[in-house]
Parts: C-alpha cells; structure tokens; sequence
C-alpha cells in the first residue's frame, strides 16, 4: 500500500529530464517540426510531408497535429495505375506491383512488374507442366488461361465423365486386334508358295506393289484411332509390327522407333511435317514372307555406284544380283510427303546370311541397303538417296533422305562380261587339253627331236602350267573384298614366274627362228642348258626381285594378280612388251625373208599360192612368238569390247593353235599318230599305208636335195 503513495514524487523527475532533453533536440533542428506522425518527413518547424505512397486528409503537406499520412491504394478504381492486358494490380502499403492473371506469364519468367510497358503476359501452356492431372487415358489440350483433358483417339469416355473436362477418364476400345488379324492375313497368304509360283516375276513384283502400298494405308488409319502411345505385335511367322503414336506438339528433336528387325531415328519435325493438328504416326512392318513375292528382282544401281565400284574392282560393273537377307521393312509416318525428306532418317536393319555362305562377303559382292522402287516401266531395287554406313554384328546401318520399304540385299556385281568370261574357260580348257597332247608328242615322237622341239616343248609346259593355275585359282575367293591371303599372293607368283617363263620360251622361239630363216648356218643355235637357263632362269630372277621389293604388290581384291598399284604391274608388261617387240621384228623380217626365198625357188609360182603360203606362215609364227599379246598391251580401256574379246579369243586358243601348227600340220608327226592309231586298234592296213608313205616320202626328200650349186634353204 506505501508504493502508490511514492508515485507522483517519481513521476515529475522523469518528465522534467524528458522535458530538458526535448528542448536540447529543438534546439538542434530548430528548424523542423516536433510532432510530425509515421510515413512523414518533417517540411520546417510547423509543417510535414508525407512520404511516396501516403498522403493525409489535407493533402501532401500538411500543418495539424490532428492529421496522418495513410496509404494510397494504387490498384483502387479511381486510380491512374495500369497494368495492361491479362495483368492485374496487387496493392501494398506504400507502393503496388502488377502480376499475369492465372493462366498467364511473363515471357521474361519475371514474377512481376511495375508498368503497362513491362507487361508480356502471355498464355501458359499447363500441359507441358509435369504436375497436369491428366488422367493417362486422356490428352491434355491448353486452353486459354486453362486446359482441358479428353479422351484419346481410340478411347471412350467412362461412364460418369464428362469430356474435356480436368477430371475426364477414358477407357480403351478393342482396335488391336484389327491390326493383328490384318497381320496375320497377309502371312497366310504369302506362306502358300504353290499359289506364287503359279505367277509370273512381273506379277508377282506388281502384286507386292500394291500389297505395300494397301498395307502403309491400312495401318496408318488403324494407328490414328489406336490407343496408347506405342504398340507391338510380333505374329507366329515372325512379322512385327510396331507403332509409335503421339499428339500433335508432344514431341520434340530425334525419336527412336525400333524392334528385333529394324530400328529407325528420325527428327520430330520429319515426322510430323506440314500437319497442324491431329496424332503424329510412325511404324514399321517387318515381313519375311514379303521375300517370296520379292525374290529375284532386279537391283539397279545408280551411275555414281558404278563409278565407285569400277575404282575399287578396278574393272568395268556390268550390273548386279540381289540377294533379301533381311526382313522387307515397311516404314510409314503421319506424314505422307516423304520422297525428299529436310533431315535424313538413320536404320538399322538385322540381317541374316545363308548358312551355306561364309559370314562376310566375298568379293564381287556387299551387303548393301536397298528400297524397293516402282514406275510406270519397272519394278526393281534401288539405292538412289540411300548410302550404307556399316555393318556390325548382323545389323547394317543406313541412311536414307525418303521413305518407302527397305531390305539389306547380299549384292553380286558382275565385274567382267559373262560372254568373255565363258570364252576365256571353254578356251583355256580346250588349250590345256592341246598342250597336254602337245607335250606328249614332243617327248614321245623321235623323228622330231632337236633344239627345236625343245624349245616348244618348254613353251607348252609353261604355258599349260599357267593355264591351269589361272583356270583353277585367278579369283579371290578368300572371304573380305578387302582381304588379299596367302593362297593368294602364291597363285599370283607363280603365274607371274610361269607366264614370264612362257613368253621367254617365246622369245627364244623368234632366235631359233632367226638362226633357221635368216643366218641360215648350222650350229648357231642354242644348246639345251642353255635354252633352260634362258627361258626358267631370267623370269625367276625378275619374280624374285619383284617379291623382295613388293611382296605385297601381289595379289588383288578380285583377281589373284598383280596390283597394279606403285606401278608394280610393269614387273609383267616391262618384260613382256621387250619381248612382244622383239618377236615382232624377228616375224616382220621372216616374212620378208620367205618372201624372197619363195621368188629364188620358183619364180613362176602362182601369186594365189605364193599368197597362201605366205599367210598360213605367218599366222603360224604369230601364235608361236606370242606377238597377239600385242593387243592386250593396246587396251588401255577395260571397256572397248572389240580388242577385248580379240584378245580373249587369240591368247585363250594358243594351245590349239601350237598343237594344230607343230603337231598335226607336221607331217613327220602324222605318220607317228596314225602308226599309234594302228597299233591301238590292230589295223595292219594303217600301219603298212604309213610305213609306205613314210618311204615314199624319203625318196622324194632324196631325189628333192639340192646340189652344191643349189640354195640350201
């Protein structure tokens, strides 16, 4: 009760010090007024302005000490404050700021702004948000501030729903199954092989035509009112279908559409093109039995191909075959304007290789991605605007600036022209037969020994030796197109070595004719050894200098040869031309000789035989020193047909000309064949006609003798 008396005494020191310190203050800003209230700031002594934002009831400034500085609502209906369209003005104490009505943002990403000028509000699109509560049987479309959901395109609304509503739920309807039993519909119709072959290939081409075209309509309208996203259908003969669907503005950059047979990457924009609105569609069919209406069709390849293989082949391509190794693949989008697309589309296809075949290509044939092209003239493979980029592990990747349906073909160029080749083995198989006989009568008739018959007797050797390993083993056949082995390296030596030896035996051949028509002098000639040094020794010399300084000049990516890369071919053609030249002046100057020595015998022989003889002669001695390989060194262009099939057709046949001129044109070796043909068959008859013939044709040679005073010739 004693504290409350004590008060007034306590109060009055404390109001006269906070009276004391006020006076201090005023006397400090004499100028400005004590008493001015919140959100103010003093003008003078008497008067106060209030801040930005407020003001009082007499206005900006004021001089009561009854009036206060209130906030001014900035957003209020009388107020000049704009925001602008779809914006809306929050009021704060002191101050405002303007906002996007829901539905709306800045397209700065700003939560805010303060003028009319700053406003960009613009619609927000809430279905790109993560948190729309689309139900997944519904799409989502924005609207105008908003967004909707309605059902998808082969859904039906669930009972108790309204569409295009935030809550709208579908359910599927049972579209599937139509696109199964259209797959299996056409297997079955494409497993019965009887009703095929019952067709023509041109029937059969254009009936696979149209089972494409029908089939890329038929399924693009069945994907438009499919539901779901994607769907995948694999039938028991292993067609497969898979579809991928998507709303128009769902999806953005590459997609990838794929399944066992075939995967496909593709820009979003390609396969949506031009098209404003409705689901955007990609599929891809993969049929084995499409093959048994496509087998056999032709492959068409484009200039640029031909050029490239030429230059690796190093020959002329005539054309090609075509082997499907891969499921036909149809491949379809909404976008039906697909011949030239903007940006192209990368495949990769699996692919099967015959077990018969080796698992890499040999050469003379790839794998390459084809599509199948129709026309008003043809139906056939092509690779126009297709480029293949590799293959790995039995898938080959593509890429392709259209669409249509595609396949991995096993290609089989033909780099030489059948006809040429079919007369390059029916006549080397004919030489080897007259060489083989050739060598049999130079060893076994005596009457015909000497350095002559040496000399061909080694020609034919070479010569059938060569044949056979050119018959046998000229191709590569050792897998990769860019594989060159061992067995084929050795192939290619020894018919570098034994074709080499050949045209010495040749040349040797123009010195014995030499010694015979021209010096005309005994014992000029050749002993034996020295012949064999000659004719094996110089071309083993060359071959192995060859081998040391590029032994892998030997050897090609079609043929068993020598590569004519480096200039390592000259190691062949150097010889060979010295040798062809030669031989050639050796036979100019032989005919020249004859010629003269047919005027010295007999000057009234008729011009007609005199020609004849001459001829006959000649052509002889063209084969024997080989001087018709003068037309293979003129052919410079693989492709000028006339001096190729000359020179096929002369250099196939030398084993029949040799036997025709030094065996059966020989008489000496008639009389031993037909004595043979008696003793074989008993005919004594034989045998006597040619014992007589064989005397009779002494005593001529006798009385026929030149005396001293004649020419010995």
């Amino acid at each position: 009760m004693g504290t409350p008396q004590h008060t007034p005494s306590l109060s009055l020191p404390v109001l006269g010090i906070f009276l004391i310190l006020l006076e201090a203050g005023s006397q400090k800003t004499s100028d400005c007024a004590r008493w001015c209230p919140p959100n103010s700031t003093c003008v003078n002594a008497t008067a106060c302005r209030c801040s930005p934002g407020f003001s009082s009831s007499s206005g900006v400034i004021f001089t009561s000490l009854l009036d206060s500085c209130d906030d001014i609502n900035e957003c209020g209906p009388l107020s000049a404050v704009s925001c602008g369209k779809f914006a809306d003005c929050q009021n704060t104490e002191g101050s405002y700021y303007c906002t996007c009505i829901p539905g709306y943002k800045l397209a700065s990403g700003a939560r805010s702004f303060k003028n009319e000028s700053e406003n960009t509000c613009q619609d927000v699109d809430e279905c790109s948000f993560v948190q729309t509560t689309c139900h997944k049987s519904t799409i989502c479309i924005n609207a105008v501030g908003s967004y909707k959901c309605r059902c998808r395109r082969g859904w039906e609304l669930k009972p108790g729903f309204q569409n295009k509503q935030p809550n709208t739920t579908c359910e599927g309807t049972c579209c599937h199954h139509h696109s199964q039993d259209l797959i299996q519909l056409v297997d079955t119709m494409l497993e019965t092989p009887k009703d095929l072959e019952t067709l023509s290939l041109t029937e059969r081409h254009s009936m696979a035509t149209n089972y494409l075209l029908g089939l890329e309509t038929v399924l693009r309208m069945l994907a438009k009112a499919m539901p779901g996203a994607s769907f995948t259908y694999a039938s028991p003969s292993d067609t497969e279908l898979s579809l991928m669907i998507q709303e128009h503005g769902d999806g953005d950059g590459n997609i990838t559409l794929g399944q066992s047979h075939a995967r496909m990457l593709l820009n979003w924009d390609v396969a949506t093109g031009a098209r404003d609105s409705g689901p955007t569609v990609m599929g891809i069919l993969s049929s084995w039995n499409m093959r048994n209406l496509l087998a056999n069709a032709s492959l068409k390849l484009e200039t640029e191909k031909k050029a490239e293989l030429s230059k690796i082949h190093q020959s002329t391509v005539h054309g090609a075959q075509a082997e499907i190794v891969s499921a036909v693949n149809l491949v379809f989008l909404s976008n039906t304007n697909t011949e030239k697309l903007d940006s192209p589309v990368t495949f990769a296809f699996s692919h099967r290789v015959n077990p018969q075949q080796e698992e890499t290509p040999r050469p003379r044939q790839e794998l390459i991605c084809a599509f199948w092209k129709s026309d008003n003239r043809s139906r056939h493979w092509a690779t126009t605007g297709c480029r293949t980029l590799g293959t790995r592990n039995g898938s080959t990747t593509c890429q392709c600036h259209h669409l249509s349906s595609f396949a991995i073909l096993l290609a089989h160029y033909d780099i030489e022209d059948p006809k040429l080749a079919l007369i390059t083995k029916v006549g080397l198989a004919v030489s080897l037969v007259c060489l083989l006989l050739c060598i049999l009568t130079f060893l076994l008739v005596r009457p015909i020994q000497g350095s002559r018959t040496t000399v061909h007797l080694h020609l034919c050797i070479c010569l059938f030796v060569g044949s056979a390993i050119f018959l046998a083993g000229i191709e590569n056949q050792e897998g990769s197109i860019q594989k060159v082995g061992l067995r084929c390296r050795l192939v290619a030596g020894l018919l570098h070595y034994f074709f080499l030896a050949a045209f010495c035996w040749m040349s040797l051949e123009g010195v014995e004719l030499y010694f015979l028509v021209v010096r005309v002098f005994q014992g000029q000639g050749l002993s034996k050894w020295q012949l064999c040094l000659i004719g094996y020794g110089v071309p083993l010399f060359i071959v192995g200098v060859s081998a040391a300084v590029k032994s892998h000049g030997y050897g090609r990516n079609d043929y068993c040869w020598l590569n004519p890369e480096g200039g390592f071919l000259w190691s062949f053609v150097g010889p060979v031309t010295l040798i062809v030249l030669c031989n050639a002046v050796i036979f100019v100057t032989t005919i020249w000789k004859l010629t003269q020595k047919f005027s010295e015998i007999n000057p009234d022989l008729k011009k007609l035989k005199k020609a004849r003889v001459l001829t006959i002669t000649a052509m002889a001695q063209l084969f024997v020193l080989g001087c018709t390989w003068v037309f293979g060194l003129f052919l410079f262009n693989p492709q000028s047909w006339p001096l190729s099939y000359t020179f096929t057709i002369l250099n196939c046949l030398q084993g029949l000309f040799l036997f025709v001129l030094h065996c059966l044109l020989n008489k000496k070796v008639r009389e031993e064949y037909r004595r043979w043909a008696g003793r074989v068959t008993g005919n004594k008859y034989s045998e006597f006609t040619t014992s007589t013939t064989g005397t009779s044709h002494n005593q001529t040679q006798v009385r026929a003798e030149p005396g001293p005073s004649q020419d010995p010739t």
